[in-house]
């Protein structure tokens, strides 16, 4: 059995938790507290970076053109990057040069930098960990040897009821929805408000700034975006109706292998 090490960061405008399993022993707990420190620190570092709220971070000045991208750290470049193979990934519908106000990366950095902080803690040694931004996560191994992590799909209707459970070796989970944070998706293509066919549009796959992308994507696509999800290996898609009922597109991850329907 393994030991558990908890920890909840106020960051990038919202809780990230961490859940980090170690082998018994004071060197092993002093280890699994280090990394997380090491994670929490890369969050920060990324919202000093990438946030909009604050008008000297260096996104802020990228935006407003006191910046030029060769001016900016190196993991603004990275960040670029990943954002422009989203947009290819998504036939467009991920695209943050076409936001509302400019460039605006934080469809993609909340899990970006939380997937760094858990490969961090992957790095460190520690067998197993969760580390869950909001609700999007990114983890490895599980909650105990030879276990998987089980990850709940919220019932967009009835905030707090699970309407699917997905067992999580290893990767990422994503949501996008207009039902918890209102009128948020744009359609890139328009630059309005998504009128949502959905009401929450989740994706698995190896990445959590990739999930985190393509989510977003596929809440403002529709259903049909389901097919540029499962175009990217070993990805899943699940969608959830305005009318309530629900699709699930690739190999999706369901406890005791049923259908997820």
């Amino acid at each position: 059995m393994w030991t558990t090490f908890r920890h909840a960061e106020p960051v990038m405008g919202t809780v990230v938790s961490f859940d980090v399993r170690h082998e018994a022993g004071d060197q092993h707990a002093a280890a699994a507290r280090a990394a997380v420190a090491a994670g929490c620190g890369m969050l920060h570092e990324a919202d000093e970076v990438f946030s909009l709220w604050k008008p000297d971070t260096v996104a802020s000045r990228l935006r407003r053109g006191a910046l030029t991208v060769r001016e900016c750290p190196p993991e603004v470049g990275e960040v670029l990057q990943r954002c422009a193979d989203a947009r290819q990934r998504t036939e467009g519908w991920f695209d943050p040069w076409a936001a509302p106000g400019g460039l605006d990366l934080t469809g993609l950095v909340k899990g970006w930098a939380a997937q760094r902080a858990c490969d961090a803690i992957r790095s460190a040694g520690l067998p197993a960990a969760m580390v869950n931004a909001g609700g999007d996560i990114a983890c490895y191994g599980g909650p105990e040897p030879g276990h998987a992590w089980m990850v709940g799909i919220q019932d967009p209707q009835h905030p707090g009821k699970v309407i699917r459970v997905l067992e999580i070796a290893g990767g990422a989970v994503a949501t996008s929805g207009t039902y918890e944070r209102g009128d948020h998706v744009y359609d890139p293509f328009t630059g309005r408000a998504v009128l949502p066919t959905l009401q929450s549009a989740t994706v698995v796959t190896s990445d959590l700034g990739l999930a985190d992308a393509m989510a977003t994507a596929l809440f403002a696509a529709g259903e049909g975006g389901l097919s540029f999800v499962t175009a990217v290996d070993g990805a899943s898609g699940y969608v959830v109706r305005t009318d309530g009922s629900r699709r699930a597109a690739g190999p999706l991850p369901v406890v005791g292998g049923r259908p997820a329907q």
